[in-house]
């Protein structure tokens, strides 16, 4: 009887240290430096080029007014900011919070934003006004032209698939965002909220892509990676990191908030910081 006491309080000192841990992890930030190796179709004067990559930040607070996240974006020393979709959480919405983030991140470096899934639950009409006015570029299927020392690339964003309510798969209305968007003739950099669709995004000659959605597969197990992501199921084969498909380089950020499920295991928060390289 006493064997078992001591087993069964040995369990619950476990089962609270697992808990006190995952709850340190869900608010402890980490940033993670991808090198992306470009090749010779980055112009020179891009090498070494900084991209912070934010991804479904789904209105989690770090520090008060973000502070936390701020100062590591400040301290990553970006050229630009990528906003990968769900900044705003459909469930737990805050869309002042979101906003005030967007304008604090501007002072960093110039904030340019793609939708999520989320967002498209929303109004997002009324929305997208007030992230423009509070500084960040909206790429709605459009692209710009970045220019650094006489080169030039281009940075291109479609909305989630899931602001087209017909047309067939994600696949299919992705395709339909991308037709005739990238530029062939400069590298291109493309943000798309979902990963699972890096095969499309191939097809129209995206030189790298910035994704999300995935949140990491919101449980990572040791040894072997993501249990579960949307859009892919369980263990999901994009979920976090840096991958090659043909000629295409895609990201995959963790992300940084969480929604229908409230806590990350084993999954810090990320910010990731894409570095080109020729």
């Amino acid at each position: 009887m006493k064997k078992k006491v001591i087993v069964l309080i040995v369990i619950l000192l476990l089962c609270a240290a697992l808990l006190v841990w995952c709850l340190w992890a869900n608010t402890a930030l980490t940033s993670t430096v991808i090198d992306v190796p470009a090749g010779e179709d980055l112009p020179e004067e891009f090498e070494g080029f900084r991209i912070a990559h934010i991804s479904d930040l789904h209105n989690a607070v770090f520090g008060d007014g973000n502070e936390k996240l701020l100062t590591l974006l400040r301290e990553a020393e970006p050229d630009i900011i990528a906003v990968t979709g769900d900044l705003i959480d459909s469930r737990h919405t805050d869309v002042d919070a979101a906003v005030a983030f967007i304008a604090s991140a501007t002072e960093t470096a110039p904030v340019y934003y793609v939708t999520g899934n989320h967002e498209s639950r929303l109004d997002f009409e009324d929305i997208e006004p007030r992230l423009t006015a509070a500084g960040a570029q909206v790429l709605r299927n459009s692209a710009v032209y970045i220019e650094r020392g006489g080169g030039s690339i281009q940075l291109a964003g479609i909305d989630d698939p899931a602001f087209i309510r017909t047309g067939g798969e994600a696949s299919a209305r992705a395709s339909s965002e991308l037709e005739g968007l990238l530029d062939a003739d400069a590298y291109s950099v493309l943000l798309a909220h979902r990963p699972e669709l890096i095969e499309t995004y191939a097809a129209y000659g995206a030189d790298l892509v910035l994704s999300g959605h995935a949140h990491g597969g919101q449980v990572r197990l040791p040894f072997i990676g993501a249990l579960y992501a949307p859009g892919q199921g369980f263990l999901p084969e994009y979920d976090s990191g840096l991958y090659t498909v043909g000629e295409t380089d895609m990201i995959v950020s963790r992300g940084l908030g969480n929604s229908l499920i409230p806590l990350r295991v084993n999954n810090r928060p990320e910010l990731v910081i894409a570095v080109l390289h020729r």
